[in-house]
């Protein structure tokens, strides 16, 4: 969630800026909510000094005091109310995009930031043309956008994952295995609830909801902790099987793998001192560029529009690699600072000079199977011999 301490001594800066997201709208809702709120706390605490009488008190002071008992007894239902139109109301709010985050709101307009080697030329198969999946198979048992990895595909993704916790580890991250199911407080508290409810998979019997990312429960990991100053910061790499209904998605990138319901994802996650979150976003991405080299595809950097991020962002990078058979660059990784926004919601501090304050928090992408993919498109078949020491095949035959 937002300052709002910060956010009410400052709000033309504030609404300015989550402007640029869409959301100067849902900003004056919360500050009026938070107005509301507000007005109640002196009534409650007027009535509170009268319900304390001095010396044994009269009939008509106990009388009076009945009524003043009465009185606070509405008060603090209005209160509890506008409470909770606040909490709401808080929620709502995106965490502010960062000055540097361009204008915009779609992917057209993400800024393009460097390129990096030459796109292959000749021929263009796509990925399911090259290397083993079945899709079909995979429709009959889950429906449609699942699919099957299968002989030296699959070795060649294991080989991906392997590879990326061993760049990460060598880094300075911790390798991490993390539950794929959790609890509500965990999606609300890193921004996915509400503004992604509908691309999530829920568990109703268990009120349990199935991740898109291991980025929910790395965030989990110290949610309600006051950390130690001189541990962070905290890095962690982790992996996960994740899964996206991909709602609203209808009609896009229908061929092949690229779009689907389940995928495995090497994650960074890190809690950092607030002054050194933005070095930390330079950093992860330059692990991230590092190990597409390694990986030897061209791909672009782009900075994400202010009005495409999603609501913890304040700013993305997206790394996109080259794909021949869709003649274009596609995301296959992604950096963001949330800066304080969820770690107020989760409850992550750690204890600084001035007091406990929130820390800052950060997530990248190392790599998923769209990396896969973009191998197999790029080199057809053959595999980069960085990957050949973690398992992967010389070359993927079908």
């Amino acid at each position: 969630m937002i300052d709002l301490r910060a956010a009410r001594n400052d709000p033309d800066s504030y609404r300015a800026a989550l402007a640029r997201k869409g959301a100067a709208e849902a900003f004056d809702e919360l500050l009026a909510a938070d107005e509301r709120w507000r007005a109640l706390v002196p009534r409650i605490d007027e009535l509170r000094g009268r319900t304390k009488l001095k010396g044994k008190p009269t009939s008509e002071q106990l009388a009076e005091l009945q009524g003043v008992k009465e009185e606070l007894r509405a008060a603090e239902e209005q209160y509890a109310v506008a409470e909770a139109e606040r909490d709401a109301a808080l929620a709502q709010v995106p965490n502010p995009p960062h000055a540097s985050a361009p204008d915009g709101d779609t992917d057209e307009d993400a800024a393009e930031l460097r390129r990096v080697g030459e796109p292959k030329g000749g021929e263009a198969r796509e990925h399911t043309e090259i290397g083993r999946f079945d899709m079909e198979r995979a429709a009959r048992l889950s429906g449609a956008r699942f699919g099957y990895l299968i002989g030296d595909t699959a070795l060649l993704a294991l080989a991906l994952y392997r590879a990326a916790l061993d760049h990460l580890a060598q880094s300075g991250f911790t390798p991490v295995i993390p539950p794929v199911l959790v609890r509500e407080e965990a999606m609300i508290g890193t921004g996915f609830f509400p503004t992604e409810r509908s691309n999530i998979y829920a568990l109703a019997d268990d009120d349990l909801y199935l991740t898109g990312t291991s980025e929910v429960a790395l965030a989990g990991l110290h949610m309600g902790e006051i950390l130690d100053a001189a541990e962070l910061p905290l890095r962690y790499a982790g992996f996960s099987t994740n899964f996206r209904r991909e709602a609203g998605a209808a009609g896009k990138d229908t061929r092949g793998m690229f779009r689907v319901h389940q995928f495995n994802k090497v994650e960074m996650f890190v809690f950092v001192r607030p002054e050194e979150s933005w070095a930390e976003h330079d950093r992860l991405i330059e692990l991230e560029e590092t190990f597409l080299q390694k990986l030897e595809l061209p791909y672009r950097a782009v900075s994400v529009a202010a009005g495409d991020l999603g609501a913890p962002a304040a700013k993305k990078v997206d790394l996109e690699a080259w794909f021949p058979s869709q003649q274009r660059y596609r995301e296959v990784t992604s950096c963001s600072n949330t800066t304080d926004f969820q770690a107020r919601r989760l409850g992550i501090r750690y204890r600084a000079e001035k007091g406990v304050e929130p820390v800052h928090t950060l997530n990248g992408t190392m790599v998923t199977d769209r990396a896969l993919l973009a191998i197999l498109e790029t080199f057809g078949g053959e595999v980069p011999a960085a990957l050949g020491e973690f398992g992967a095949p010389e070359r993927v035959s079908r």
